[in-house]
């Protein structure tokens, strides 16, 4: 699998989830056998205006290479004028989100709204790559709704802009995360392009995952919501890859290890996105930006509903480790899975 000038080891990525696919969930995901990872949903204007909150999502791993910055803006001067600041930062691809379907993001013409329009996605690309000496892909949705299916239109447009792969969600603005992902639309997309096409919507698991591939041909697989809570996917997808046999699932003290390395990299991310920050208050503050993790983690797990009870007191590491042994006690029964969970689309609730 190949963007430009970059080849991947596989075809299973971390999607770019907004407010979740930070440096610590990134570097889990690429250490379980992701083979590349995009950053969550960055400001264009942001990157442009030196916002710091904004560039601190430019924060990454020292062997992060290439780093994949997805950036959102309407207007195409701006969103090549912030690509020009990523790739300064150290981006070696662009990604543009014109998927997005909150409504304070499309309010502004940006996300899926930018897709709405075929002649307004070839510009902003076009004027992307007149600014950077990188490859620029975009992210795209079906349609806006059922009457505006246009991915093929906008996937067109994109490559004539100069894109060099195009990633697809298989849902409508209209559907938001509900509802069912339209594969059949990935295959379409697949043959009216010539450039790479990445499938997203609807993968749950490393089955779903291969059955994406198996069914719409699509070059590699984006993997969203189905790797909160679950890294382990990935894993699982890169012995697939390999034609090993499927590992197991983590034990029980491999997956609270898991959870601590993940509280230990958020609070080293908040140090170093607020280095004014005495230790303490970072401390807090990276709990409280985790706790939607902590929460995945334990969805589907008996002991994860008095976890999940109990999660509000959470404020250090201490208290985080102090909670897992209390709940998911080693060789307890609470760690196993409850027969009746299958991870999906309630993993939206946090």
């Amino acid at each position: 699998m190949q963007i430009g000038p970059h080849r991947f080891p596989g075809r299973f990525f971390l999607a770019p989830l907004a407010g979740v696919s930070d440096r610590p969930f990134r570097a889990i995901c690429r250490r379980m056998g992701a083979s590349f990872a995009y950053t969550e949903m960055v400001s264009a204007h942001g990157l442009v205006h030196g916002q710091l909150q904004t560039r601190s999502y430019l924060d990454r791993e020292p062997d992060e290479e290439p780093f994949a910055v997805q950036i959102f803006a309407a207007e195409p001067d701006v969103l090549a004028r912030g690509a020009a600041v990523a790739v300064e930062a150290g981006a070696g691809i662009i990604d543009v989100n014109m998927a997005c379907p909150v409504k304070k993001v499309c309010g502004t013409g940006a996300g899926a709204a930018l897709g709405r329009d075929p002649r307004r996605v070839e510009q902003a690309v076009r004027a992307i790559r007149a600014a950077v000496q990188v490859p620029v892909t975009v992210k795209i949705r079906a349609g806006w709704d059922d009457t505006e299916l246009n991915c093929v239109e906008v996937a067109r447009a994109a490559e004539a802009g100069g894109a060099a792969a195009v990633a697809l969600h298989g849902r409508t603005r209209a559907q938001m995360y509900s509802g069912k992902a339209r594969w059949e639309l990935l295959r379409a997309v697949k043959e009216a392009v010539s450039v790479p096409v990445l499938g997203s919507g609807d993968v749950w698991s490393a089955a779903d995952a291969l059955r994406m591939r198996a069914e719409t041909g699509c070059d590699a697989v984006l993997v969203a919501r189905g790797a909160c809570g679950n890294p382990w996917i990935f894993r699982e997808l890169r012995a697939a890859e390999l034609g090993l046999p499927r590992p197991p699932p983590p034990t029980r003290d491999e997956w609270a290890s898991t959870v601590l390395e993940h509280v230990r990299l958020q609070i080293e991310h908040r140090r170093r996105q607020a280095p004014a920050e005495d230790a303490a208050a970072a401390e807090r503050a990276a709990i409280r930006e985790l706790r939607k993790h902590l929460l995945w983690y334990t969805r589907g797990r008996r002991g994860g509903v008095l976890f999940r009870r109990d999660a509000d007191r959470l404020v250090t590491a201490a208290d985080v480790r102090a909670l897992v042994d209390q709940h998911f006690p080693p060789g307890g029964e609470s760690f196993e899975l409850d027969p009746s969970f299958r991870r999906g689309p309630e993993l939206d609730e946090t």
